[in-house]
């Protein structure tokens, strides 16, 4: 898959192709619909689908200090749109210039003069342009004025619990701020994941019997709930076999999440006990995939009481992952 910043790496010699566009935060099992009909739709043509994604995220731009809580890094919704078989994946740098770009100009010189679409695969509710201005109908008529064809699709929805849910980023934040990483997944389509960087903490969990890895996520990463959590521990890239940890395979957690408040602790961190291996993991590049969530933060009586409290954890972590 190809991989493009800003339309001056889209090559003056490119040829035609589907195009799909969004945030695609999360690539939850919505967008993993909306891609998989545009990469239908390009290879029934014989022509390659590019998805079109932006960065920073448009609400950071038009409401500064809004930004929403991220639940993919760019190089892992890149890998995700990868594995639904897109073959360009573009990001559009969103900036100012860009967000002041009126519908009549966002199709005429992105889609039409710069990515040539024949078809325009999008959500329903898509929106685009200078104040959103642009939506599904505009673009249904510039497709017949310029001779691309649109396909809008429905939203992903599921009845939970006597209610539908309509699956969205938003809705994926919500159930990740409260710590249900089982819904969350539910509507990803996988964990919730937290990528990050393994850096030194204080260095209690070795003293206690449990060293963990502290990752340290990117800006604005969707963190969940505090509490004790099971989940999938990997090591990113394809180095070296580390102690016993291997680069690329995934090892059972149990993730604590908050403030340790038995000693009083005011940093919000996220500490990774990885079963069974030793390692010296710092400076690694990680994810965590939350699986489930164990318990809530607690504040205990005594270190005994926190060492029992997390023997039980690691057993719990064990037997959930155990069944996945």
């Amino acid at each position: 898959m190809q991989r493009w910043r800003g339309q001056d790496e889209i090559p003056s010699d490119w040829g035609r192709c589907v195009l799909t566009i969004g945030v695609f935060d999360g690539v939850h099992r919505g967008h993993a619909e909306l891609i998989t009909g545009a990469v239908k739709a390009g290879r029934s043509r014989g022509i390659p689908t590019v998805l079109m994604t932006f960065d920073p995220h448009p609400m950071e731009v038009v409401f500064p200090g809004s930004h929403p809580a991220q639940l993919t890094t760019l190089t892992r919704r890149a890998e995700l749109a990868e594995e639904l078989g897109v073959d360009v994946f573009l990001v559009m740098p969103f900036t100012t210039d860009f967000m002041k770009l009126t519908p009549e100009r966002y199709i005429h010189e992105l889609l039409v003069e710069n990515l040539h679409v024949v078809e325009v695969v999008v959500g329903e509710n898509f929106t685009f342009g200078k104040k959103a201005a642009g939506n599904v109908a505009m673009l249904r008529r510039a497709g017949e004025r310029f001779g691309f064809a649109v396909e809008a699709m429905s939203l992903v929805a599921e009845h939970h619990h006597s209610e539908t849910v309509t699956f969205s980023s938003t809705y994926i934040r919500s159930c990740v701020d409260a710590g249900d990483v089982v819904a969350a997944a539910e509507a990803l389509g996988r964990p919730h994941r937290v990528e990050g960087v393994v850096v030194r903490g204080d260095g209690r969990g070795r003293v206690l019997g449990f060293p963990t890895a502290n990752v340290a996520p990117p800006m604005y990463s969707a963190i969940p709930a505090d509490g004790v959590y099971a989940a999938w521990f990997t090591v990113l890239g394809h180095g070296p076999v580390m102690g016993t940890v291997i680069p690329g395979e995934r090892y059972q957690a149990a993730v604590s999440v908050g403030t340790n408040p038995t000693f009083s602790g005011r940093t919000r961190t996220v500490e990774a006990f990885v079963l069974d291996t030793a390692a010296d993991l710092y400076g690694q590049h990680v994810a965590v995939d939350f699986v489930a969530r164990i318990r809530g933060q607690e504040k205990f009586g005594s270190v005994e009481d926190l060492v029992a409290a997390m023997d039980r954890d690691t057993e719990k972590a064990r037997g959930i992952l155990a069944a996945q």
